[in-house]
């Protein structure tokens, strides 16, 4: 009898918790949409969300369906000195291959095949300026973080994006598709779990069709020869923020995204498209180090030999993605910088940085 009890307790409890999660369930999951449209060439243009009224200005905080992410494995003494090249007992970081595989990402990035011209709005394009190119990688960053999608995929992205305007002449009405079609080619390359064709007609509030997308995939595939696989700034930034962890005892988390922060800054100008990615990562590296030690030197010899590069190499880059991280550069492209100021982020976009980088830390350094 006691034992009937409990059955009918356990199944009235059952029921009450399901009948309490039944709306739940049947409430939708709500995307927000966006139209481009007309791209405005305006230098400090927010882009916005309106929900399926093709317009720029209201945002909405709306949370993500969960997608399956990369696992990344980190180790509490990656970072060491004598560990740069993963030489631990991580068999992931192929520390014995390690110079090899960087050697041959050094000559891949420098492939003409996969390489966008550095001045090809100027000289391809007749109907998108640098500023839409600004509004649409900050749109796409959005995208990125609504799907869950891993970082590696936005580098993709936009680098398919760059290499195909440097052969095909668009208007500013197809530029939208350009980057959902790019988006839809890095996330089946690096992603476990995808978006599909419909998620990303539905991001544009359907202004196109999932035929239009098919084709303009079709059309991207064909112009990049299927050469796909190309060196990010990301692929470098993980080497060389190892190496700059040589000053910081431990693992030092705010050094790490405060380098995917400006890294994925350097995404939104279209002066970084000229500079090759290891070069890029190299600015980042120098920039994070004299952010969070400014009284310290922020290049080394360790450093030099790692990523090739002097600090009068960097300069020019630099002071791009210092301009940006000020918002004296791309003010008005806020995606990037709202997604960095949260705190599993360690709010790393609110971090003060001094107004000009000393012109002395760019003299080459003494052996």
């Amino acid at each position: 009898m006691a034992d009937q009890e409990n059955c009918v307790r356990v199944t009235r409890a059952a029921t009450k918790r399901a009948a309490a999660m039944a709306p739940l369930k049947d409430q939708p999951v709500l995307k927000k949409r966006v139209v481009l449209g007309e791209l405005p060439n305006l230098s400090n243009v927010v882009v916005s969300v309106n929900k399926g009224s093709g317009g720029l200005t209201q945002k909405q905080k709306i949370k993500p369906k969960p997608k399956a992410k990369k696992a990344i494995i980190v180790k509490k003494d990656e970072a060491s000195k004598g560990d740069i090249d993963g030489t631990s007992d991580d068999p992931q970081m192929c520390g014995p291959y390690a110079s090899d595989i960087y050697e041959y990402l050094h000559k891949l990035e420098v492939d003409p095949k996969r390489r966008p011209l550095p001045d090809y709005i100027e000289k391809v394009q007749k109907d998108v300026s640098p500023n839409m190119r600004g509004i649409l990688v900050d749109w796409l960053v959005e995208v990125a973080e609504e799907y869950n999608l891993v970082s590696d995929t936005i580098y993709l992205t936009i680098t398919y994006i760059d290499r195909y305007l440097s052969l095909n002449v668009i208007n500013r009405q197809k530029l939208q598709l350009l980057g959902v079609s790019s988006m839809l080619i890095a996330s089946k390359y690096e992603e476990i779990s995808p978006p599909n064709v419909e998620d990303f007609c539905y991001i544009t509030d359907n202004t196109y069709t999932k035929e239009e997308v098919v084709k303009m995939e079709a059309d991207i595939l064909k112009s990049l020869k299927f050469e796909l696989g190309s060196p990010t700034v990301k692929t470098f930034l993980r080497r060389f923020t190892r190496v700059a962890q040589e000053d910081y005892k431990g693992l030092n988390l705010q050094l790490e995204f405060l380098g995917y922060y400006l890294a994925e800054l350097s995404l939104l100008d279209y002066n970084c498209v000229k500079f090759l990615p290891s070069l890029v990562a190299a600015s980042v590296i120098f920039l994070v180090r004299f952010i969070t030690k400014q009284k310290m030197h922020p290049w080394s010899l360790t450093l030099q030999q790692y990523s090739g590069y002097k600090p009068s190499d960097l300069k020019e880059c630099v002071l791009i993605i210092h301009d940006l991280y000020l918002s004296r550069r791309g003010g008005g492209l806020q995606a990037v910088r709202e997604k960095y100021k949260q705190h599993k982020f360690k709010c790393v976009a609110n971090m003060p940085s001094p107004p000009e980088v000393p012109a002395s830390f760019f003299e080459d350094l003494k052996e």
